[in-house]
């Protein structure tokens, strides 16, 4: 049975310029080099990672940062505390530095807030790179939460700031402001979310509608992935969510479909287009 799907991948959907910034980065420095040592994964994507562990970057975390001497080190978009900074320092290391500036000018920010004694929150997903790199401006006294029900039973300070990672949604992050305001709390709320990202929100609104079924790629540890998602099947039931070409399901379409393809800022273009393939072969 030939389904004769028509497919179109979203023009806008794909690596941010963070992303690319430093995948960039790796691949000149992997032209010249044999391998090239990346501090946790240069993308909260698969696919992409064993393409650049293929062509010789080799991940590794913070341990075996410590055991490292005089080697060359990525440091990825979403950034780093500075305690690895002084590491590298102290054990001889050139660190190429590929933070994304919306993160790095974030960390700043956050650096400044704790160094003039103010009381930090930060909304952002527990455990996730670019919060571990927040936390550190602040010695790991900034209290991180990633939903306001984790909040209850804790005794906040009267006057805080209140801070964003920056792939997090927008409206989530004016609703907990409006919320803390109307608890009483005294806020000063920064919206730091990468404006790159918040207007894929619109631009995918208008774009899954337009199609019968909606195929959203991403890594299954993108932060962003799974907001964008949520987007997705806010304004298209028929989203589904896949990793890479295997997980394709043929019973998801009928004859005729008009498909979307779109994915995170951690999705690389050649995935959604591995996929567009695939989906015309059905």
């Amino acid at each position: 049975m030939e389904y004769n799907l028509s497919v179109t991948i979203d023009k806008s959907s794909g690596f941010c310029f963070g992303v690319v910034y430093a995948i960039d980065m790796a691949e000149d420095i992997l032209d010249q080099d044999e391998y090239l040592y990346c501090l946790g994964d240069i993308v909260h994507n698969d696919e992409e990672v064993k393409r650049l562990t293929s062509r010789g970057l080799r991940i590794i975390d913070h341990d075996q940062l410590k055991e490292l001497r005089r080697e060359k080190v990525l440091i990825r978009a979403h950034g780093e505390a500075p305690s690895t900074y002084q590491l590298a320092l102290e054990n001889e290391l050139i660190l190429i530095d590929a933070s994304c500036p919306v993160v790095l000018k974030l960390q700043n920010r956050i650096k400044n807030s704790y160094d003039e004694k103010e009381q930090i929150l930060i909304f952002g997903k527990h455990g996730h790179a670019e919060v571990i790199g927040l936390q550190g401006q602040t010695d790991g006294n900034a209290l991180v939460f990633q939903d306001l029900a984790e909040l209850d039973g804790v005794e906040l300070p009267a006057k805080f700031t209140l801070y964003s990672q920056t792939t997090k949604s927008t409206d989530k992050f004016y609703g907990i402001k409006e919320e803390f305001i109307k608890r009483g709390y005294d806020v000063k709320a920064n919206d730091t979310i990468c404006r790159q990202v918040s207007n894929r929100y619109e631009d995918l609104e208008k774009f899954v509608a337009d199609y019968d079924k909606i195929i959203f790629v991403s890594g299954k540890k993108s932060s962003n992935g799974k907001v964008l998602y949520d987007v997705c099947k806010k304004y298209n039931d028929d989203s589904y969510f896949i990793s890479n070409v295997e997980e394709l399901d043929l019973s998801w379409f009928n004859t005729n479909d008009k498909v979307g393809i779109c994915g995170a800022t951690s999705t690389p273009m050649w995935l959604m287009e591995q996929v567009k393939q695939k989906l015309e072969q059905f």
